[in-house]
């Protein structure tokens, strides 16, 4: 398929995609046809047999959230957002989240409201030190959305998820490092090059296990210890019957790295 507000590439070689929101004159932001395309370029990424996925945005910006130019406002009449929302944005947070592969978000830039929350919903997220994360939300009478308010309090407590949300305040990148918001702060020019090397290393490892990982983590926030450790059993079971868990065994026995396939 032809793209026109994204760009992706696939290595074969690696089994690794980049996935690239591309309107840089518009710091990336949302409108309904960019929708359309990634659901498409997800589909091409889970038939091509990717291990890694990196998620990031051309030019100065990694998203700043929806093109409200894209809207259908009138001021003064009632906008329906809800429906915007439950046919594009929940779509693609929940996708991402249950990806089977580890999804890396490579911020470069601002990202802000919806694309904030974009970086959120995956597995990983690097950042340049000059970038920034702002819940713009507020500013024009809106709450967090795109997981927005499951993600903040979950990684930085319930006070600065709110100080963030309330304020619309900038956080940078250092400072979403220190608060266990991000996985890692990288200078500018080594951002998209440690990505790739992080998307490498994973796609080498074994990736049915990743998926589980991340199921397993996930869940952990809703349910109960005892609903926990049954599952945890329940996908221990499924891991040790799995050709990787096999291959890493005898890998360990004979002294050699693992050669993991993913299954």
């Amino acid at each position: 398929m032809s793209y026109q507000a994204i760009q992706l590439d696939i290595d074969q070689t690696a089994r690794v995609a980049t996935l690239t929101l591309s309107r840089p004159d518009k710091l990336n932001s949302f409108t309904r046809a960019m929708h359309r395309e990634l659901q498409s370029a997800l589909d091409a990424v889970e038939a091509a047999g990717v291990r890694a996925l990196i998620l990031t945005g051309a030019g100065r910006g990694f998203c700043a959230g929806q093109d409200l130019a894209d809207l259908d406002f009138t001021p003064g009449a009632s906008t329906d957002l809800g429906t915007l929302i439950d046919e594009h944005f929940n779509p693609l947070i929940r996708r991402l989240q249950q990806l089977p592969m580890p999804v890396i978000a490579a911020v470069n830039g601002t990202a802000a409201g919806a694309g904030a929350n974009l970086a959120f919903a995956c597995d990983l997220v690097l950042a340049a030190r000059s970038s920034s994360f702002i819940q713009a939300f507020v500013k024009i009478g809106l709450v967090p959305d795109s997981g927005g308010t499951w993600f903040l309090p979950q990684r930085v407590g319930m006070a600065r998820a709110l100080g963030l949300a309330l304020t619309g305040d900038k956080l940078g990148a250092e400072q979403a490092e220190q608060w266990g918001l991000i996985w890692r702060a990288i200078d500018d020019d080594a951002l998209m090059s440690t990505a790739r090397q992080l998307a490498a290393q994973l796609a080498q490892q074994p990736t049915l296990a990743i998926a589980a990982i991340k199921h397993a983590m996930r869940e952990g926030f809703t349910q109960t210890l005892d609903q926990q450790l049954d599952l945890e059993r329940d996908l221990q079971r499924k891991m040790g019957q799995s050709h990787d868990y096999a291959e890493g065994v005898r890998a360990f026995i004979e002294k050699r790295a693992p050669r993991f396939e993913g299954r």
